[in-house]
Formats: structure tokens, sequence, C-alpha cells
């Protein structure tokens, strides 16, 4: 490729592109020691204004569930005088 390191860039009429290898980079640089830090933190901050919309969704689809289960037994008073 003719290109070694600190050659990194590339002039093509007046535009200068800098570039470097994805063989030169380090993919999870920082993953562990700034990543998971700064996901709690965002994660902190959007609780409030994600959680209850989710909570409350929950709430009513478990309340319409057992309320389907109920109104689909048989109530044994209608059936007292079948022989």
């Amino acid at each position: 490729m003719g290109m070694h390191w600190g050659e990194l860039n590339k002039n093509i009429r007046g535009i200068i592109t800098y570039s470097l290898s994805p063989y030169e980079q380090k993919a999870f640089a920082g993953a562990i020691s700034k990543g998971v830090p700064n996901m709690f933190r965002r994660v902190k901050g959007q609780i409030f204004r994600v959680a209850p919309p989710f909570v409350g969704a929950y709430l009513i689809y478990d309340w319409a569930k057992k309320e389907h289960a109920r109104l689909q037994r048989k109530d044994p008073a209608e059936f007292a005088n079948d022989e």
C-alpha cells in the first residue's frame, strides 16, 4: 500500500484527508473504563422518563389479561336448573 505510520494524510487538489488503517486502531479502547460508567450515567438520566410508561403499559396489559380470563369463566348459577 505504500503508506507507513506517520503518513496518514492524502492531498488531492488542496483537500487534505486523514485516515488510519483499521489494523492500526484499537476497536475497544476505553470500552470498559469509559463506556460502562457512561452507560450507567445515561441510564440514570433517562430512567424516570422511560420507566413510567413501561410500568403503566405492563399494569394495563396484566389487568386486561386477568379480566379476559375472568370473563371467559362460566357462571355455575346459570346452569343450576339444567338436568
